[in-house]
Formats: C-alpha cells, sequence, structure tokens
C-alpha cells in the first residue's frame, strides 16, 4: 500500500496530515497511526490527521493522537488542517469544519489561521489550579517560572493522578509575563510528553486568566516552546463565547509512504 501524506506545523505542534475524501486510510489501523507517528520508524509527528468529506461543511477532521487512538479536539491541528484544505483548493479564506466537538468556524490568510473554538461556560477553580473544557481537558497551574518546571515528570504525575482517573487530563503550566501576557507549557495526554504548543491548551490558558482576575484583556499573547499565539473571546454572563485561537499553520513536506 502507498499512502500519500503532507507534514505541518503549528509552533512547532506537528501533523501528519492525509486527504482521507476517497477513505484510502483504514480508520481502525491504530497501529498504523502510531507507527506513522514514531519519529524513529515513521514520519514523526505529535498526532495523525483525516481530511474527510461533510455534507454541509467544507470538511471533516478526524484526529488521532501519537499513540494511535482517535482523541478530543486539537486547536493547532485544526488549524493546520484549514491550511492543507486551502492547499487542496477546498477552501479558500473562509471555512467550516466538522471536528470531534462539533462545528468550527476558521479564516486563513497569509499562513496566519483564526480558528473559532467552542464556547466555554464550565469552569473549576480552586487554589491550586484551575480546569475546563476547550474541547480537550485541561489542568491549568500557575509556577514562578515555566523554565524550572519538569514538565514530563511533573505532568504525568498530575496526569495520572487519582484528580483525573483513567481518562486523564492534559497538564498546563502557566507563567505571567505581563496583564496580557502568558507564557505555557503544556504535557499533552495521548502523546504523554511535553509537545511544543498546544492550541487548546493556551485557549484554556487565556480564559484561566481572564477568569481568574489575572488580566483584564481579552485578547491574551501566548508564548509557547514552538513559537507565539493569540487567544481573543468575548466574555458573556454565563461564561466566553466567539473564542479564536490566533496563529501560523505551516507546510513542511510531502511524500509517500510504503
Amino acid at each position: 500500500m502507498t499512502l500519500p501524506f503532507s507534514k505541518y506545523q503549528g509552533t512547532g505542534n506537528d501533523f501528519v496530515i492525509i486527504d482521507n475524501r476517497e477513505h484510502i486510510f483504514s480508520k481502525n489501523d491504530t497501529k498504523l497511526v502510531a507507527q506513522l507517528c514514531d519519529r524513529k520508524f515513521g514520519i514523526g509527528a505529535d498526532g495523525l490527521m483525516l481530511l474527510e468529506n461533510h455534507p454541509s461543511a467544507d470538511f471533516r477532521m478526524v484526529y488521532y493522537n501519537a499513540d494511535g487512538n482517535e482523541s478530543s479536539m486539537c486547536g493547532n491541528g485544526g488549524r493546520c488542517l484549514v491550511a492543507f484544505a486551502k492547499a487542496l483548493s477546498i477552501i479558500d479564506i473562509h471555512c467550516t469544519f466538522e471536528a470531534i466537538d462539533g462545528l468550527h468556524e476558521a479564516t486563513i490568510e497569509n499562513e496566519i489561521v483564526h480558528l473559532k473554538m467552542q464556547d466555554v461556560s464550565t469552569i473549576k477553580v480552586t487554589p491550586e489550579y484551575t480546569f475546563l473544557d476547550t474541547g480537550s481537558p485541561h489542568h491549568i497551574q500557575k509556577v514562578a517560572s515555566v523554565k524550572e518546571v519538569n514538565i514530563k515528570k511533573e505532568g504525568a504525575a498530575i496526569r495520572y493522578s487519582d484528580l483525573y482517573g483513567s481518562t486523564g487530563s492534559n497538564i498546563n503550566f502557566v507563567e505571567q509575563k505581563s496583564d496580557h501576557h502568558f507564557a505555557v507549557r503544556t504535557y499533552e495526554r495521548g502523546v504523554e510528553d511535553e509537545t511544543l504548543s498546544c492550541g487548546t491548551g493556551v485557549t484554556a490558558v487565556a480564559i484561566a486568566a481572564y477568569h481568574n482576575k489575572l488580566t483584564t484583556a481579552n485578547k491574551i499573547d501566548l508564548d509557547v516552546e514552538g513559537g507565539k499565539l493569540a487567544v481573543k473571546f468575548d466574555v458573556i454572563d454565563n461564561g466566553y463565547k466567539n473564542i479564536y485561537l490566533i496563529g501560523p499553520a505551516t507546510f513542511v513536506f510531502k511524500g509517500i509512504w510504503g
């Protein structure tokens, strides 16, 4: 079997992407997904995405973690899939697509993607951490310096703790730089390690920062290990809406597996 693929990255969060509109890829082959994502024996990526037909939206997004299991929403993945759809001439500037958490809107110009995320209405705040779901579950913990944190060790300890049980959570460590500027490092479940960027993670961090009165801004700048992202949102009585994840989505290379 030969399998055409493309590789994209969004602030260092990298993905193998396959055009599956003609069903060339078996969605039940978790071992193949894990092999393609393997950095030693495969192409290497934090996850794999399929672009598929949708009856009313421009396309459907199917996302797998690097361990081969289908996963919850991936913000950077969504941005990269929008760039891939543009490269295939499926879309121009504006698009809608369906992901596992529902419909999304996006725009792309000059490799910068504005991706609309789902509304947020439920946020758990404790003295030690904040938890919310932005398409994927996120634990947010403020620290004095993200550089001083052993992300893999401390992230895994929280991810596998009794706090989140068998499903686990993504773990974000956050350092405040200024009123509207934060640095974030993330341990991602499914990858089971730190990734250079997590789109749903920075979205959660931005909303948590406003919710916890660490900022008065509704557009937040976020430094991740792989670059810079921004999140903007509207505040409403029962939560947050019009949430946009903003940042670059970049083509890396394409090839044929097999």
